[in-house]
This record gives structure tokens, sequence and C-alpha cells, in this order.
């Protein structure tokens, strides 16, 4: 370990594209079909050999995270090193820095991304991986984001989020992220849906054709936009910035606040992030790509 390079992990931001709320479980979990894709910008964690664990945040939203004890990369650093000591694996000490850089509790997979991301680079750090029993329960521990996440490629989340499937027929799609700068709570939005029984996405296009994703898309939606546009009005704005802006689609991602629009071309998303930001300067632009499978 002491000679061990940096081991650098990108957390990507976590676009659901469509979620679908179907039901809700006995102990008050909700079930979801969701559709997922991942930018190619996110967080950034850095993990080096150390004498002690240490861990350090940086970037523009380190000072709106909470107390370092509850950050789920520090969860997600002490979950695995039990259950590699569990399976007589020893783990030495590391020094993981966060560079945050995404908004926070912004409904684009935020601390899921970076627990995800830590065990990603804890598993190089230390040269090892973990039975895929052990390695989903410990996902699935650290919440229902985790597991998509950890996949980190396009997919089709259902259940809590544990249930993935991947969709390799989903192409690349430029976005602007665009977030008001205000903090959703994701159980007050649950709290505040009028039904939890909705149909589920269906059937999705069998090509990799843009076009034809968003033709798709348009169909479906975000079961928890209008609860959350109720509590943040913000959000309606943002998407009508986003469709004035000539996105050929936009929606609320997650539990919001963040909106997402998806435009023909990376310039085109670059320039309307630009104006965007001239038009909001207080707010949150992204221009970015989604990662293919």
């Amino acid at each position: 370990m002491t000679e061990m390079p940096v081991v650098t992990e990108v957390a990507r931001a976590k676009i659901n594209l469509a979620l679908h709320v179907t039901g809700r479980r006995d102990d008050g979990y909700h079930l979801l079909d969701s559709l997922v894709t991942f930018c190619e910008s996110g967080d950034r964690l850095d993990i080096t050999a150390s004498d002690e664990d240490r861990f350090s945040v940086s970037g523009p939203f380190a000072d709106v995270l909470g107390a370092p004890a509850d950050n789920l990369v520090l969860k997600a650093r002490d979950g695995l090193r039990q259950r590699l000591a569990a399976a007589g694996i020893i783990t030495g000490p590391v020094a993981i820095h966060l560079e945050k850089n995404l908004p926070v509790a912004s409904g684009i997979g935020g601390g899921s991304a970076d627990a995800a991301a830590a065990l990603h680079g804890l598993l190089r750090a230390w040269k090892t991986d973990l039975e895929p029993r052990t390695s989903n329960a410990l996902l699935l521990s650290l919440g229902a984001d985790v597991p998509m996440c950890f996949a980190g490629t396009p997919l089709a989340a259902r259940g809590i989020g544990e249930n993935i499937t991947p969709l390799p027929q989903m192409p690349a799609m430029a976005l602007v992220l665009a977030n008001p700068l205000i903090g959703v709570s994701t159980p007050a939005i649950f709290k505040a849906l009028e039904r939890r029984d909705n149909p589920p996405v269906g059937a999705l296009p069998a090509s990799a054709d843009l076009a034809d994703w968003i033709d798709c898309l348009k169909n479906l939606r975000n079961d928890m936009e209008p609860a959350a546009t109720r509590l943040v009005p913000e959000i309606a704005a943002a998407r009508a910035m986003l469709d004035a802006e000539g996105a050929l689609l936009s929606r609320m991602s997650g539990s919001g606040a963040t909106c997402f629009g998806i435009f023909g071309s990376f310039e085109k998303a670059k320039a309307a992030a630009e104006a965007l930001r001239r038009q909001r300067p207080d707010w949150y632009f992204c221009a970015t790509n989604t990662m293919s499978a």
C-alpha cells in the first residue's frame, strides 16, 4: 500500500430520464420503474495510501455537505473494509479526497454516486473484489440508488432500485443540467405524491436512434415532478428556460431540483448553458454528454 499510486474515480451524475412510481411496499419503500443514464460530469474522488484513514473535501459545493461522519463515502469505506475483513482480507489505511462538483440534494445521484465511486476506487486500491452476493448486499445497505450508480451505464431500474437491466441500445445524449440551488427532500416529495400506483414504463426503442428515444421519452414522465414543483416552483422555471433554449425534451431528474434538457449536439448544449448562465448567474448550469453503454 505504501507504493500505491493515486486512484481516481469520477462519481458521475445520475439522470432519471423517466421515473414512474408504481407502488409501495409494506415497509414504506416505494416501487419504481426508471430509465437511468450517467453523465461524463460529476464529483471526483482521489484515493491514496496513508498512515491513517483521512477524508477531505474541496470543490464548489464542499461547504454545503453535512458532517463528515454522515458522508456516504466513509460509510462505503467502512462497510467494504468490514466485509473484506470477514473474508480474511487485510486493508491498509487510505486518504480519500472528494472534489464536490455537483449540487447537494439535487436528484442526480450525489452521495450515492460518491459512495459507488468510493467502492470502485477502494477495490482498485486494495487490489481485491467482493463475491457478488456480498457486493449486492453492501450496495443496497448504502441506499437504493447505490446499485445503479455502481453499475454506471444506461439501465432500467425497478423494485426500489436494486433490480437492474442494462440498456445497451440507449444512445449517448447531449444535456444541459439546470438547478436553482434549492435543496429538495426526497422523503418530503414521496409524502406529497398524489398517486403511488402509476403504470410502468413499458416498451423501449430497440435501436440507438436518438429521435426514437426522444419520441419514447415524450410519452413517459417523472411521477415525482408535480409534487416537487409544488414545493419548489423554480423547477418549472428551469424547465421553461431549457425549452426556450431549444431543448428537444426537458424533465426533472429524480426528486429534483435538477432538471435536464436534451439537445441535438454538445455544441448546442454548450451554447444553451452559456446563455442560461447569463440569465441566472446564481443558478447551476452544466453542459455535458451522457455515457453510452
